[in-house]
């Protein structure tokens, strides 16, 4: 008989961003500890709140399969003394021993019967443990000091079918009780797997993530509220019944830069932006409140006032921080540690200036490098932390430095993902890769390269954006110049971006990487070239071609492209010859052609490995000499072919 199972962690508050890659682990680790150890069923959904990670699993068995263990006893020339103490060993009796022959002779047998575990008793034992093993960026004590999870526990309802899972967790017993919503439902709720959801929902607890964010969507669907979601994805964790409120504030806080409200809006308060029929900011924010209606408005209203004080404070800071120039900031910067090993942001900035100037950078992108890292001493920044950057570039444009100037030091944190643009001037491109090149290089010079998800100074991100404005900028710069304690890393970080994020094949860029790949550019380019000429019919019989050639090289430990051409024999091999030197000039895409039927007659009718070492030596020369044509693209030899595959 095949059961339903439910399990429901109850929790205090989780932060929001933790929830999903946690809900996501529940599922892997449950169906692998099902998986491993021989129990049918399969994951079948996963749900979750802020106070509740759920997962249903089916058609798991009351039990484990039956095992049998065929067991080799002692040899049958020793007798039915020893055929009996083995038979009693076995718990069975001499005469249902079986004989097995083997190399070394006849030996008595036992086919044991091992009955499967009951399932409620595995999922008993086993469940504390993968719960505990939920993977987070960080864990607290509560009650039990041996004990650490995301937030405490406070309910568990862990069923099968209508049992309940039996199991213990710091003081809290699984049962069948659930909790509602904490104004809108019961405390205690009596479930079964058939009814669960629904009992929620009509205790206020909204369990499908989905449902949520369509009824959020529904709510805000009149106003033209500023796209943000990454934003929608947090109130959709933050809230178990979402219901979104209009709140207004004074137009006079319009006279602030939008970016400094949207920030406060969207960073601090977790309010939506809306915006006017012109697509400007509109003196209006959405709020999301957990519950599901405000009759008097006193949520709205709180939520009104709040945001006033808030931007009352930056009003302050803009005006007081005006008093004082970025250029007469830059002082204040040696105050300012950038990493203990690595002195002041001064120092940093110092740094920045020499290497804009490196890269061609005129004199408005000097200026920018000098005073990118100002803003970290004004009040704004230190308030609003998000801002950083963004407030510099605001300040630069209020103290009148030029656009050049001030643009690139708004944007010169950017790309902040791979979905962010990089940025908009080729002066902010310059200051922006300068700017994360010192950060990765200072940082692996001291020895701070990431480990696992430790990465505090996000050097991931620093070598991906380097990589990402070098090509998507066309900023001409190789990274052979790096420190050798950085290649292996950008080199990953190169990888990457081509793999994951522009699509090319693995095969196509480890075959194009092993002809150089310090040069993203170029890297770019050859890549496109390859996949494009990928698709004709000469590319797979001639990169099998030269993966056989590179195989031939190797085996005969051969690396000398010297050879002399009196040696070639007429045919096939000086044919090859031939058509190698007449189509050097030829691009790429027309050599393939040209050359692929020679190569196949030249496999077809010449020994590579002729018994005259001079001429096997040639041979093995021109082999070489052909691979060395290509390299200069890609090494053909890493694409992977059909007959491969």
């Amino acid at each position: 008989m095949n059961l339903p199972f439910l399990l429901e962690i109850g929790t205090e508050e989780i932060p929001d961003w933790m929830i999903v890659p946690a809900l996501n682990n529940l599922q892997d680790m449950f169906q692998v500890l099902l998986d491993h150890n021989a129990f049918d069923g399969q994951v079948r959904r996963t749900e979750a709140t802020p106070r509740r990670l759920v997962l249903w699993a089916e058609g798991l068995p009351e039990r484990q399969a039956e095992t049998i263990e065929l067991i080799q006893g002692p040899a049958k020339s020793a007798g039915w003394a020893a055929a009996a103490g083995f038979a009693k060993k076995m718990g069975t009796t001499p005469d249902k021993l079986k004989t097995i022959n083997t190399s070394k002779g006849e030996y008595f047998s036992f086919n044991k019967e091992t009955p499967g575990e009951v399932t409620i008793e595995f999922l008993a034992r086993e469940l504390p443990n993968l719960i505990l093993k939920i993977q987070w960026p960080k864990t607290m004590y509560w009650n039990d000091k041996a004990i650490r999870f995301i937030r405490p526990i406070r309910w568990l309802v862990a069923l099968l079918g209508d049992e309940v899972v039996p199991f213990e967790i710091g003081g809290v017993h699984s049962g069948n009780t659930t909790v509602g919503h904490r104004v809108l439902g019961k405390p205690s709720i009596r479930v079964k797997i058939d009814d669960f959801e629904q009992l929620l929902g009509a205790n206020g607890v909204i369990l499908s993530a989905s449902e949520r964010r369509e009824r959020i969507e529904a709510g805000i669907k009149t106003f033209r509220v500023k796209p943000d979601p990454d934003l929608l994805h947090t109130l959709t964790y933050i809230t178990e019944f979402p219901t979104p409120i209009l709140g207004s504030f004074d137009r006079s806080y319009l006279e602030l830069p939008q970016e400094v409200l949207i920030t406060v809006m969207r960073h601090h308060q977790k309010y939506l932006s809306v915006e006017d029929a012109d697509g400007k900011l509109a003196p209006h924010f959405i709020a999301v409140m957990n519950t599901n209606a405000d009759p008097e408005g006193l949520v709205r209203h709180g939520n009104e006032r709040v945001l006033r004080a808030r931007f009352n404070d930056a009003r302050f800071f803009w005006d007081q921080d005006q008093k004082k120039t970025l250029a007469a900031r830059l002082e204040d910067l040696k105050t300012v540690t950038f990493q203990a090993k690595l002195g002041s942001y001064y120092d940093k900035a110092m740094r920045v200036v020499e290497l804009v100037k490196q890269l061609g950078g005129d004199q408005n992108a000097q200026r920018s490098a000098l005073l990118s890292k100002c803003d970290l001493t004004t009040d704004m920044v230190k308030e609003f932390t998000d801002l950083q950057g963004i407030v510099g570039g605001l300040y630069a444009r209020a103290q009148g430095e030029p656009e050049e100037v001030w643009r690139a030091i708004y944007d010169h944190y950017k790309p902040l993902s791979m979905e962010d643009a990089i940025p908009s001037t080729h002066a902010g491109r310059i200051l922006s890769l300068a700017d994360k090149y010192d950060t990765l290089v200072e940082c692996l010079k001291v020895g701070m390269t990431p480990t696992g998800s430790r990465d505090p100074f996000g050097l991931r991100r620093a070598a991906q954006g380097i990589v990402r404005i070098i090509v998507e900028g066309k900023i001409k710069y190789d990274l052979a110049g790096m420190p050798p304690e950085s290649h292996e890393f950008m080199r990953d970080r190169v990888e990457y971006y081509f793999r994951d994020v522009r699509g090319f094949a693995y095969d196509e860029i480890r075959a194009c990487m092993s002809s150089g790949w310090t040069d993203p550019i170029h890297l770019e380019a050859r890549l496109k070239r390859v996949q494009a000429i990928r698709t004709t019919p000469d590319f797979e019989p001639i990169a099998s071609s030269f993966r056989r050639i590179k195989n031939i090289l190797k085996q005969a430990e051969f690396n000398n492209s010297t050879f002399h051409a009196n040696l070639l024999e007429p045919g096939p091999e000086l044919d090859l010859y031939n058509a190698i030197r007449s189509t050097k000039d030829q691009p790429l895409e027309s050599r393939i052609g040209s050359l692929r039927p020679k190569v196949d007659l030249f496999f077809d009718k010449v020994l590579v490995n002729a018994p005259d070492p001079n001429i096997r030596r040639n041979r093995l020369a021109l082999l070489q000499n052909l691979l060395t044509e290509f390299s200069d693209v890609a090494d053909f030899s890493e694409i992977v072919t059909e007959r491969q595959s």
